[in-house]
């Protein structure tokens, strides 16, 4: 982890984010690397879900850093974190979606056992995100 939080929960859940925003977005070109053949379409759509998780992972460090320099003090902030990281759930759930229909739809990704294998592994870490900040968020 990037940002030492101590016990405030908003950091926590940003410091979160900024881990598994910056890994779904590398993995968007993992993607693109063990697939060569993939289809042009989901190139295309990989491609547009690197910029936004970009664009995500930005705000989760901008957000950090302005709570970092303000001295921690969330409640200040607390709707900013909680709309960005309900935002970044959804995402996270759209992305998964869209790597099911990959797995059903590509032929390349079909017959490509490993590439199988990795895209599981992809959808299973960002359920772990999703998963990660729920149980942050009921603590």
């Amino acid at each position: 982890m990037q940002f030492a939080y101590g016990e405030t929960k908003a950091i926590r859940l940003l410091d979160e984010a900024n881990f598994w925003k910056h890994q779904e977005q590398e993995h968007t070109v993992v993607i693109r690397e063990i697939v060569p053949d993939l289809e042009k379409r989901f190139v295309e759509d990989l491609k547009q879900w690197e910029t936004a998780f970009l664009k995500t992972h930005s705000r989760v460090i901008q957000l950090t850093e302005t709570m970092i320099r303000s001295g921690n003090y969330a409640p200040a902030y607390l709707n900013q974190v909680q709309t960005l990281i309900s935002y970044s759930l959804e995402q996270s759930s759209r992305w998964i979606q869209f790597l099911f229909e990959i797995l059903s739809l590509s032929p390349a990704v079909k017959k490509a056992p490993v590439a199988k294998t990795v895209i599981r592994h992809i959808i299973r870490e960002s359920e772990y995100f999703s998963g990660i900040a729920q149980t942050i968020c009921a603590d």
